[in-house]
């Protein structure tokens, strides 16, 4: 019988004995147990300089902190980036990841959300053409070995001290935030040094960065050096905030944009698409439940539908061009601060389309709205 209080599971790095259990004589872990498939095989990065083709050129702020990242991964540091929504964060890796591949090691970039891994697969096959880029989530987990590696945060466990170079982006979304599983998963990939990225970082991350006196790097503007656009809260109460919506999306079908409601639930959700659908067409919904979401993005993306009804599961990660936001019953507990400012930061992120609106719709006005109105700002005060 193998001693519960000093076994530490290789998978997950689980030290707790409340979540040991034993099978055949054998001890295992609980929290991971159903982390089940096919791990990592050897596989060679070719060791040949590599660049990253970028579509604009960095700006002096974003070139600054590049540096430093490249700088504290050469000298084994990790790095937290505190970078508001729209700075360009994932360009400001990309030098980074260039010197680990011309180095020959291997280089993941971790999110926790599929839709995001599916988004940013494209740009990634753009930046780095002569690299085998693959992505590997639930449901496409057929190649699991290239040059750079794009996965959800819940595939970690197929990489257990694998990666020289792990980018951890949105480390405050769910399922990732709070979930002790994904963050020994995490670490237990990493056999070099990693960055984390967040416009929002929870404080448990920024004091773990500032207890072990690593690097935390701050962008407070985005590239195209235009103002985050600040949120108006609009006060409607019961079947008024559904004739507002459906003002608003006339307005801006008009105006030949589009716009993306927020709703706090996927029940909410799909009650606002049929209201809204009796007055309006051209319009979708897409949340965690939709089998057809990939699609349906896609759609919106090509200009298939005029509004799109959404849950959290698009609050962050996706960049749709000249898109407008109202965020549907925004005083729902669920809305906190940075919630609302990852999903105000959906408006105003292309070079050619910077400016945009967002909408509180609420009852009434919260101190999270508030809080959220105040720290764009704040980042605003930076130009």
């Amino acid at each position: 019988m193998i001693n519960e209080a000093k076994f530490i599971c290789p998978r997950c790095g689980n030290k707790d004995s409340r979540y040991f259990g034993y099978r055949n004589g054998h001890v295992y872990c609980r929290l991971c147990v159903t982390f089940q498939g096919k791990e990592v095989g050897d596989y060679a990065i070719e060791d040949r300089h590599t660049e990253a083709s970028l579509t604009y050129p960095l700006s002096p702020a974003q070139k600054v902190i590049a540096d430093q990242i490249l700088h504290n991964y050469e000298v084994n540091k990790s790095t937290l980036i505190h970078a508001v929504c729209g700075s360009g964060k994932t360009e400001l890796v990309y030098q980074v990841i260039s010197a680990s591949l011309s180095a020959g090691k291997h280089v993941g970039f971790a999110v926790p959300r599929r839709e995001v891994v599916i988004d940013l697969y494209p740009r990634f096959k753009g930046a780095f053409p002569d690299r085998n880029v693959v992505a590997v989530y639930g449901g496409h987990t057929e190649s699991l070995t290239g040059d750079i590696i794009l996965l959800t945060t819940h595939q970690l466990y197929r990489y257990r001290q694998y990666f020289d170079l792990l980018i951890l982006d949105e480390i405050d979304a769910f399922p990732f935030k709070d979930s002790t599983l994904l963050i020994n998963l995490f670490h237990q990939a990493v056999k070099g040094s990693f960055v984390m990225m967040s416009a929002t970082p929870p404080d448990e991350v920024v004091n773990y960065f500032r207890s072990r006196n690593l690097p935390i790097l701050a962008l407070h503007t985005r590239y195209h050096q235009h103002p985050l656009p600040v949120p108006l809260v609009k006060i409607r109460v019961g079947y008024f905030k559904i004739f507002y919506l459906i003002k608003m999306i006339k307005r801006y079908t008009r105006d030949h944009k589009q716009v993306m409601i927020f709703a706090p639930t996927i029940d909410e959700c799909e009650e606002v698409y049929h209201l809204l659908h009796l007055f309006l067409r051209h319009g979708a919904y897409v949340h965690s439940r939709c089998e057809r979401r990939v699609d349906i993005i896609r759609r919106f993306k090509n200009h298939e539908f005029n509004y799109l009804l959404t849950t959290s599961v698009l609050e962050r990660g996706v960049t749709i061009k000249d898109v407008q936001v109202i965020i549907y019953h925004a005083d729902h507990n669920m809305y906190q601060k940075g919630v609302l400012i990852q999903i105000a930061g959906r408006v105003g992120r292309k070079i050619d389309a910077p400016t945009g609106e967002v909408i509180f719709l609420a009852n009434k006005k919260t101190s999270a709205m508030t809080e959220a109105i105040k720290a764009i700002q704040y980042d605003n005060s930076f130009l």
